[in-house]
Order: C-alpha cells, then structure tokens, then sequence
C-alpha cells in the first residue's frame, strides 16, 4: 500500500523553539519536517501544525509554521483533545443553489472531499506524537509517521515509540518515503521542486 497524496494531510507536532535544542539530532528532525511541510504546499496537502503549552515553550518554527494552514496550542498531550479530528474532517457544506434548484429543506448537504490518511511527525515523539497518533487510529483515521521528522530527548524513547506505534498498526516511513510516494513519477510536474527538496 503507497500513500496517495489525494488522500494526505500532514500533521506536525510540537517543533518548538525551547524544545528543539534538547531533542535528539534536532536540527535534522527540524529539517525533515520542513522539507514534508514544503512538498505539502507544492502539492496542496493539508498541513495543521501543534503547539504544547506555547507560553513555557515558545511557538514552532517559525519557517514551519507559516506552511501550516492552522496551528492549534494545547496543554494536553494529544492534539485530538483539542479539536484536531474537526480540522482533518471540516464539516460538509449546504448546497448552494439558484432560484430553480431544489427548496432548502430537501438539499442534502454537500460532502467535503474526506482526506483519511494522516501523515504525522513530532516531537517528542514518546509523549504528544504518541498519543496523538493513538488517538487519530482510534478515529479511524490511517496514521503514516515520519520517523526521520520525529524526535525526542533520547533516542530510547523515540524509538519505544516507533515500537508501539506500529503494533498499533500504524506505517513507518521517512521523508524521502513520503516524497516519493506522494510523487509515483519522476514525470510529475511538480518532480523537480520536490527533488531540489532532497538535494
């Protein structure tokens, strides 16, 4: 099974200013990220960003958060808690009509397109990645980590992460993983951005 990047929405977790420094290989989780936040632009992915208790530890990014169509602070660990199930799945819209169209009450509302697979990344991934990805396959929704865009303080609980994540049946991956597979060819029109991102 490859992703297909009709489907897709990037989630990014928690790269926060007074967090990054003490993660494990920072500047390359960091680096990661921004290279899935800007292949997602490219390709008109969805991306939402999170932040854990801003006020004590700063805003993401700032290059990564202005790629993110919204960004939602926290102070639970998991990003679920605070409406990101609602951003990932809007609401479906009433029909518009004209004066011949059928009357209100007989519309039915209109389905917005339904992205269902979540590809995710964070940190630290032992604690608000987790959870969050938990969370998301409880709703159903098919959870895809970035395992190279993930970290935390230590490498242990990073990959006890992984561990469990995937015996929730979620799928690892790595940046180049999802890059490529959002692309299927190098005859897509957005292949060269995408490949100057690898370089």
């Amino acid at each position: 099974m490859l992703l297909e990047v009709s489907d897709s929405q990037l989630v990014l977790v928690d790269y926060q200013l007074r967090l990054m420094p003490a993660i494990h290989d920072g500047p390359l989780v960091l680096a990661n990220a921004l290279k899935l936040a800007q292949a997602a632009q490219i390709l008109r992915v969805p991306v939402f960003g999170t932040e854990q208790n801003p006020e004590r530890l700063g805003t993401n990014d700032e290059a990564l958060r202005a790629l993110c169509q919204r960004t939602l602070a926290k102070m639970s660990f998991s990003a679920v808690e605070v409406g990101l199930v609602d951003c990932l799945r809007p609401p479906a819209r009433p029909v518009g009509g004209n004066a011949r169209s059928l009357p209100k009450h007989l519309q039915k509302p209109q389905a917005a397109h339904e992205r269902n697979t979540v590809v995710i990344a964070g940190c630290e991934a032992h604690v608000c990645l987790l959870q969050t990805a938990l969370e998301l396959t409880e709703q159903e929704i098919d959870v895809w980590v970035v395992t190279d865009a993930c970290g935390s303080r230590t490498e242990r609980n990073r990959d006890a992460a992984f561990d469990r994540l995937a015996g929730a049946g979620a799928e690892l991956v790595t940046t180049e993983m999802v890059l490529f597979e959002w692309l299927r060819t190098a005859e897509h029109p957005a292949f060269r951005e995408l490949q100057a991102l690898i370089k």
